[in-house]
């Protein structure tokens, strides 16, 4: 029975020299694991990185274990005996600056630059970091609004002091409530609703002569991108459950951005359309906008300052390339979107690992102007027209509908396969990455 024991020791923890931890360290290091594991889950890391994160840290600490994730709990079970933790978990948040933090405390503990005694004091203060100021975060709501506005088509004065506007005010009401609610789901539909009756007033009263995009712009900052980023990515790794868990969060959230905007447009007496296409914008406008919407994005995500600058020249790249590809060469814009993916996916891999940030939230921000928020939205305004009409509705108005449909559907699958077989080609072939 003694062999037995020493065996199964020798089996879990190869090192010699360093003794099997005892059942109380071995709680204690499954706790240190399940806490990392939880951070890096719950904002917004891809599930590989957290599980192989996870893992290593544990192998420092002594223990072998097996992270398994799961929509609503992290189970951490050790390899050779009956013995697991479990703990609540929800991957509903994005916040790159306690990702980056979490990572640097498992680095430094990996590499002995940190005492082990000292990790989870470290990883509950990485745990309480702050997010984004809110004036802050109030500004590039708006700018990120804005120059979405003007990759949309319109350079009306106006027409983008509206969306930033009303992208503000959605931002300062979103921060409100998240001090009284931490339900996720709020605070987009509270946002798209102030945004639907801020383009209706406009509408009424004239202001604005591109109401559509008054309405959309400031939604558009409300997409959870990262969320479908990462489900598709489960998906890919046949993480099926999670996957799925993951695009249906996404896909509420989105259903109530479009509801919510749709319901305060009408509801302040809005009159629906569907938008017609926009001129092309100028290649130099359209470039230093989509800077300017990566920028807001990163800081959404609570993105140090210090790393901004790489996924602003990315996107800013990304979009010159689905410019050219598109108004020069004449592609379609599924094409110029799986275009420009590909090139921030290529660009952005080896980087967010090297500075251990999450790669859904990162690539995300630098694509975030490709979009098809101009498409969902006509999708969207196309169906509420069709049942106020209802049987007397014209072909046209249904044919419009599948097309907008259509179009948004393949531009979101050409972003998602874009962004996401360079980067597991990138772990393939580098299996350290992960």
């Amino acid at each position: 029975m003694l062999w037995l024991l020493d065996r199964t020791a020798q089996l879990t923890n190869p090192k010699k020299d360093t003794p099997y931890p005892a059942p109380p360290a071995r709680e204690a290091a499954l706790e240190m694991t399940a806490l990392a594991a939880t951070l890096l889950f719950a904002h917004g890391q891809t599930t590989e990185r957290t599980v192989v994160a996870a893992e290593r840290l544990a192998r420092v600490l002594g223990v072998a274990v097996k992270v398994l994730p799961y929509w609503g709990e992290l189970i951490v079970k050790v390899d050779s005996a009956p013995v697991s933790h479990i703990v609540p978990a929800k991957p509903l948040g994005v916040d790159m600056g306690r990702v980056l933090a979490v990572s640097s405390v498992i680095e430094q503990v990996c590499h002995g630059k940190l005492p082990v005694e000292a990790a989870q004091s470290a990883l509950e203060s990485a745990g309480r970091l702050p997010p984004s100021s809110t004036p802050r975060f109030i500004l590039f709501a708006a700018v990120g609004a804005a120059s979405l506005g003007v990759i949309f088509g319109t350079l009306d004065t106006t027409s983008l002091l509206l969306i930033a506007a009303s992208a503000a005010i959605g931002a300062l009401a979103r921060r409100w409530l998240s001090g009284f609610s931490h339900n996720p789901l709020i605070q987009p539909l509270c946002g798209a609703l102030i945004a639907g009756v801020v383009a209706a007033a406009a509408s009424r009263i004239q202001l604005s002569v591109a109401s559509p995009l008054v309405a959309f712009c400031p939604c558009m900052v409300l997409v959870p991108g990262p969320h479908i980023l990462n489900g598709a990515i489960d998906l890919a790794r046949t993480r099926i459950a999670l996957g799925i868990a993951r695009l249906a969060y996404a896909g509420v959230i989105v259903l109530l951005i479009c509801a919510g905007g749709l319901f305060g447009f009408t509801a302040a007496g809005g009159n629906l359309a569907i938008a017609g296409s926009s001129p092309p914008v100028p290649l130099i406008i359209d470039v230093i906008a989509a800077g300017c919407a990566v920028a807001s994005f990163g800081t959404f995500f609570s993105m140090p300052s210090r790393l901004l600058m790489f996924p602003i020249a990315v996107g800013m790249l990304a979009h010159a390339a689905r410019w050219a590809l598109i108004y020069l060469a004449g592609g379609s814009a599924p094409m110029g979107a799986l275009a420009a993916c590909m090139l921030v996916s290529i660009l952005t891999a080896p980087v967010v690992d090297r500075l251990h940030l999450p790669f859904a939230a990162v690539a995300f921000s630098a694509v975030v102007s490709l979009m098809p928020g101009f498409f969902l939205f006509n999708a969207a305004t196309g169906l509420v027209e069709l049942v106020s009409i209802g049987p007397d509705a014209p072909a046209a108005l249904l044919t419009g509908i599948v097309a907008s449909g259509t179009t948004a559907f393949l531009i979101i699958m050409a972003m998602a396969f874009g962004l996401i077989l360079p980067r597991m080609l990138y772990e393939r072939l580098s299996p350290s990455a992960v």
